[in-house]
């Protein structure tokens, strides 16, 4: 698939002639048999693990042995209601631990699992219902109400049939119990046949399902075994991170189970009883998200001598760009545990680069080195033009994770998705002269000012270190003669006088005109998202709704 058309830097990893950089990790070995699904081959793998999952707050576990008996007793039943290849099958439920014995049953049968997230509106699952066609859909009791009206098959993960009223064709225990049946027709799944269906966040409107393979979960699960070195041994993980996320899909869904691992599931993120699960379980990995990150480090003083987090060693965020202060606070507060980082999209099935150490993350501000087997271009936005080391573009990214396209929807395919297979990420990033990416911005939401570009981001890393400012947020505020200019949202320090005034001459001082803050407004706090990324959007709608 690479095109070597000269030397590979080995520092950097790119290639003059090319203009490509190149991972440097080892690459990831796939699988040559065409003709394997994402269950087999998670299943097969060997390792020496004993407990699969654990539920935090019951303490009720599953054994591998009894995860793969219900799998398969799972496929079977699905197969006898019909379920065929390609059926699409709908999952509304928060986090457990039948989620991934759920979603390896559909995958092994080649049917395609849509999950949606448990917050959204009855109108969100419906308008995702219409998109993707599911023919059966898997919920809580608590969960039946936002989809009663669909009228979809329905089976309850939890409890027993009391709602007449609703179409329950099944429950999961019932499933679980039944013997698979010797003579059920296994139609043959390729590695390239659709395996998941995720809805992307959508940060460019509306959402988007995602058409993720065999092989790109295969690849995944190949990167998060080799990132944490479980080829080694297992390791116990407290599963925080949504699994109907691509980052909780990849990780504790299906990759980490291939490696013989314990995953203790919190049905939803409470900070003490993920303390108390860390120290009860004596859990060695903690995946999390930037805003959880920060609360354990402010939180370290009352957490001392109440929690034993000794059995930790390595802290993973992911969702969005850690900064040094964050780094630097953990590691003073925690300096037994190694804090990794990783940058990826739902369309490249989870990470896309990564920090694989404690030296690397030291590296302030970056989003790691490229995954194994992965290739990517820094492109102008204005130009098409590939760049070189230490320039500013679009990331685009190349590998064996990155999607098929968008379900049904060949415009928004055709423009995320190249011929070559490159997928623009959206993403303004350089790469150093070490290899090493660094996300300056997203490329949709850049301020164009007079036509010069103005980065959100950095100008809210500058806000950030005025002694005065706890949080800041920018966004564009259109203007009829510049066309936008930055507006910048200020979360001040308890007892600080800080004036709008202070906010622009501080940031007038340090960039160019046209970057200049031009409109301050102060909040209590800035909005964002589960994962750490704050939502512009909400900001401007606040801005122009007094327009």
């Amino acid at each position: 698939m690479a095109e070597h058309g000269g030397e590979i830097d080995p520092r950097s990893g790119f290639c003059k002639s090319t203009k490509i950089f190149h991972s440097k990790r080892h690459p990831i070995p796939l699988p040559p048999n065409q003709s394997l699904d994402a269950t087999t081959f998670i299943s097969s793998r060997p390792h020496n693990g004993k407990i699969a999952l654990i539920d935090a707050t019951t303490g009720q576990h599953i054994t591998y042995s009894h995860l793969w008996e219900s799998v398969d007793s799972v496929a079977s039943a699905l197969s006898d209601m019909g379920i065929r290849k390609g059926h699409v099958i709908l999952l509304l439920s928060p986090n457990s631990i039948f989620f991934p014995i759920i979603c390896l049953a559909v995958m092994s049968i080649g049917a395609i699992i849509t999950t949606t997230n448990p917050l959204n509106t009855p109108q969100e699952i419906a308008k995702q219902i219409a998109d993707s066609k599911p023919i059966l859909a898997f919920t809580t009791q608590q969960l039946l109400p936002k989809i009663a009206s669909s009228k979809l098959p329905i089976v309850l993960i939890d409890g027993e049939i009391q709602t007449p009223s609703v179409k329950i064709v099944s429950t999961l225990n019932e499933m679980m119990r039944k013997k698979p049946s010797e003579s059920r027709i296994k139609e043959r799944v390729e590695q390239n046949d659709t395996a998941t269906l995720l809805y992307s966040s959508g940060t460019t409107g509306a959402s988007k399902g995602v058409v993720s393979s065999h092989k790109n979960l295969i690849a995944m699960v190949q990167v998060v075994v080799t990132r944490f070195r479980l080829s080694e041994g297992e390791g116990t993980f407290i599963c925080t991170v949504p699994m109907f996320h691509i980052y909780g899909l990849v990780a504790f869904a299906t990759g980490l189970l291939s490696s013989g691992s314990t995953i203790i599931v919190l049905s939803k993120f409470e900070i003490h009883e993920m303390l108390s699960a860390i120290d009860k379980y004596r859990a060695t990995y903690l995946p999390l998200v930037p805003p959880i990150l920060v609360a354990l480090v402010n939180a370290a003083e009352q957490i001392k001598g109440k929690y034993d987090l000794s059995s930790l060693h390595t802290a993973l965020s992911g969702g969005a760009p850690l900064g040094k202060e964050v780094i630097e606070g953990f590691v003073e507060k925690y300096p037994n545990v190694a804090i990794l980082q990783g940058y990826g999209l739902t369309e490249s099935t989870g990470i896309g680069a990564s920090t694989d150490s404690l030296e690397e993350s030291r590296r302030y501000g970056t989003a790691g080195l490229l995954s194994p087997s992965t290739e990517a271009m820094i492109v102008d936005p204005e130009t098409g033009k590939p760049l070189p080391v230490n320039r500013t573009g679009e990331l685009w990214l190349r590998g064996p994770t990155v999607m098929k396209g968008y379900f049904g929807n060949v415009e928004a395919t055709a423009s995320t998705l190249d011929s070559k297979g490159w997928l623009r990420t959206g993403d303004l990033c350089y790469i150093d002269q070490d290899g090493f990416i660094f996300v300056v911005d997203r490329l949709k939401e850049l301020i164009k000012y007079k036509g010069y570009q103005v980065p959100p981001a950095e100008l809210e890393a500058l806000l950030l270190t005025h002694p005065n400012i706890s949080d800041a947020a920018v966004i564009p505020f259109p203007d009829k003669e510049v066309g936008q200019y930055p507006m910048a949202y200020v979360v001040g320090k308890g007892g600080s006088d800080i004036s709008h005034e202070d906010v622009m001459q501080f940031a007038a001082k340090q960039v160019a005109p046209y970057k200049r803050i031009r409109r301050v407004a102060f909040v209590d706090s800035i909005p964002k998202n589960p994962s750490g990324k704050i939502l512009r959007k909400d900001l401007i709608k606040l801005a122009t709704s007094r327009l």
